[in-house]
């Protein structure tokens, strides 16, 4: 038997809990990729360990977070037919072998709808899965289902027309970040090992900051956007997010790509030396000490709330601790990099929305009932769910176009400010650039927006960053434990091995990652013929201030 890539063999964690007769059973709580393939080594079957999975999603979800939209029927069929491969004893499988995966419902599967929260593409339904979905696949991954998300990914809040409102699993009164809000609440709940989400401007980075994981945006180019519903061509990017920064390493090495994609052009951007980089082989053999870190200030909100400063005070303690550990730290106080301004004047979704979805429904792949344009989606008739501070923005992505004279503009404008951001890497010879990703702590349920967040730096410029655990407010009536606060590393393009490796240090350092209070109750693991429905609660749960309606 050969199991490529485990050289994580002495990481792996037993990941175990003993039945009512005495036997060991598979625990998924806070399981990893590793402690999955030690289960399989220690005589556990694939079914058990995705049926422990499913038992989970079944009993917890409704009840706590509402963050799936489906489950996918054959992965029950394909973890037996993995068992009989691992039977077999002389086959060769891959890094992510039995490794149970969700993925938020805007990349494409041929085995479930793909709707992206939205009532309208309800019954949208790919024939070909996504880039990074086959490339999970190939790697040995069984897909699980489909979590929820802001409709159309549109804003943070995770709020959509089929799936509802999914709820912060530390605080039930507050949103879980988003729009990738199903794919981080999940994970933070061991719904699945790890997940995929796709980021425009905030949307891994903010639900791994809001629920206390490990979020990465690759540099532009490194991850294909294929069977991406698409935002923007310009700013989208694919991620992983995950419990611990080794899982999404090992993630990072199965989607990146390992060859131009004919179906994405930015993949030709990654240079020679970056292709097929093993991102876990030598995530432990680098050190803070001697790194040059520089704190972006002007991304902070310094003002004294209730809301702002915890987020303040687990950062500035994260910055003594980055420096008991021998980093040094560069405070940058640069007026280019305000947030507000850098969505004015460089932010391009509402240029090449339109062209992007039109294209996307119009692939001959793309079949079952949809709407032949966003225009149709968004016709009369249709029911679908906008935030009420939308309206404008839709209406005036129906009538933008990559045509506009301003969006040649803004081209020029994310050109300048990219360039700024090399220049102030290298007078500071800085390792990598650290923020909050959240100025403020994820909004309560029933808010206009999710305000206070730094995400659109590197969305614009391409450049990677990791969203990581940072700290936790005090404890509130609501939140037992406290929320969640994250903190992002950015660094030079194609340098995600190196911010792994720190983050890597910085896990090992602060072990702030806790999960939340409710997960950790244990859930008997059923016998499962087929995989059960699971139906999202859709406008049952979605808030007075989030009405379901038409734009006219």
């Amino acid at each position: 038997m050969q199991l490529r890539h485990l050289k994580y063999w002495a990481l792996l964690l037993v990941s175990t809990s003993i039945t009512a007769h005495g036997q060991e059973q598979f625990d998924p709580r806070e399981a990893t990729v590793a402690s999955v393939h030690n289960a399989l080594y220690s005589g556990e079957s694939c079914r058990n360990i995705v049926s422990a999975f499913l038992s989970r999603i079944e009993a917890l979800d409704h009840e706590h977070i509402n963050s799936i939209i489906s489950l996918d029927p054959d992965s029950l069929s394909i973890a037996s037919q993995q068992d009989a491969l691992f039977a077999s004893k002389n086959a060769t499988i891959g890094p992510l072998f039995c490794v149970p995966v969700l993925l938020k419902d805007n990349l494409d599967t041929a085995s479930l709808p793909t709707t992206s929260g939205s009532l309208a593409l309800a019954d949208s339904r790919p024939s070909i899965d996504a880039a990074v979905v086959k490339a999970l696949k190939d790697a040995g991954a069984i897909i699980l289902g489909k979590t929820n998300l802001q409709e159309l990914a549109l804003e943070g809040i995770s709020v959509s027309s089929l799936g509802g409102q999914t709820i912060n699993p530390y605080d039930a009164d507050r949103t879980p970040g988003g729009s990738s809000g199903g794919s981080g609440a999940s994970i933070a709940a061991s719904f699945a090992v790890f997940s995929l989400g796709t980021d425009t401007i905030n949307s891994v980075r903010s639900p791994a900051s809001a629920n206390s994981l490990f979020g990465l945006r690759p540099t532009r180019g490194l991850v294909s956007r294929a069977g991406v519903v698409p935002n923007s061509h310009t700013q989208d990017a694919v991620g992983p997010i995950a419990r611990c920064v080794e899982d999404l390493a090992i993630a990072l090495s199965a989607i990146a790509s390992s060859q131009l994609d004919p179906e994405d052009n930015s993949t030709a951007l990654v240079p020679e030396g970056i292709r097929g980089t093993d991102y876990y082989r030598d995530l432990a053999s680098s050190s803070l000490s001697g790194k040059t870190i520089g704190v972006l200030e002007t991304f902070f909100d310094r003002t004294m709330t209730n809301e702002t400063e915890p987020v303040n005070d687990a950062l500035d303690s994260m910055i003594s601790r980055l420096q008991e550990a021998g980093a040094r730290v560069v405070q940058i106080d640069d007026p280019m990099y305000n947030v507000n301004a850098i969505l004015a004047s460089c932010e391009t979704q509402r240029f090449e929305l339109r062209q992007e979805v039109d294209q996307y429904l119009a692939r001959a792949s793309l079949k079952g009932q949809h709407p032949a344009t966003l225009q149709d989606l968004y016709s009369e008739g249709n029911s679908y769910l906008v935030l009420p501070q939308q309206y404008g923005f839709i209406k005036a992505v129906l009538k933008g176009s990559t045509q506009d004279l301003e969006y040649e503009a803004v081209l020029n404008n994310i050109k300048d400010l990219t360039m700024h951001l090399h220049d102030t890497f290298k007078t500071n010879h800085l390792d990598a650039i650290i923020y909050p990703q959240q100025r403020n702590l994820p909004v309560r349920i029933g808010a206009a927006s999710q305000h206070g967040r730094n995400g659109i730096l590197a969305g614009v410029t391409g450049f990677p960053s990791l969203a990581l655990p940072a700290g936790f407010s005090s404890a509130t009536e609501t939140a037992a434990i406290g929320i969640p606060i994250g903190l992002e590393l950015m660094g030079l393009p194609w340098t995600e091995a190196k911010l792994l490796q720190m983050a890597h240090e910085i896990q090992a350092l602060t072990q702030i990652r806790k999960p939340p209070v409710w997960a950790g109750r244990h859930i008997p693991v059923r016998d499962y013929a087929t995989v059960p429905s699971v139906m999202p609660k859709g406008a049952n749960s979605i808030p007075p201030a989030y009405p379901l309606g038409v734009l006219l």
